[in-house]
């Protein structure tokens, strides 16, 4: 699973919006620190990052409707088999220029790789692409 480029979040279909939701309660969970190629920059940067990420997509899931526990809204919460994260783990990592959003990988290649991922599942979504340069 990959995190979809933020850009895409509010047009991702039903589907892939609950499913990037259980992927980030997974890497936040057990999942945290295993290594899978298309994830493998998440590790680079502190949970923090992730969690800011997440955060995103569950607002978009509340602004649809859908139910979020709000345990997830605790930015160390890992799941329920889980200990919380640290302080000092939490934070520790690779920063992010503030200037960019979530990942500096979510560039403007990996946004195109994630629409080809969606239109090779039938999905197509059209964005404006000089608004999200």
């Amino acid at each position: 699973m990959r995190l979809w480029h933020e850009t895409l979040i509010p047009h991702l279909p039903r589907q892939q919006l609950l499913g990037q939701h259980r992927e980030c309660c997974a890497l936040r969970g057990n999942g945290w620190n295993k290594r899978h190629s298309v994830v493998n920059y998440v590790f680079e940067y502190p949970p923090e990052q992730l969690f800011l990420y997440h955060e995103a997509i569950m607002k978009e899931m509340e602004n649809r409707g859908y139910n979020v526990d709000p345990l997830w809204k605790n930015a160390e919460y890992r799941g329920k088999k889980c200990d919380p994260f640290d302080r000092e783990v939490f934070t520790k990592g690779k920063h992010i220029d503030k200037n960019v959003l979530f990942y500096p990988e979510h560039n403007e290649h990996y946004l195109q790789e994630c629409i080809d991922n969606l239109l090779g599942k039938n999905i197509h979504i059209n964005l404006d692409r000089d608004q999200h340069k």
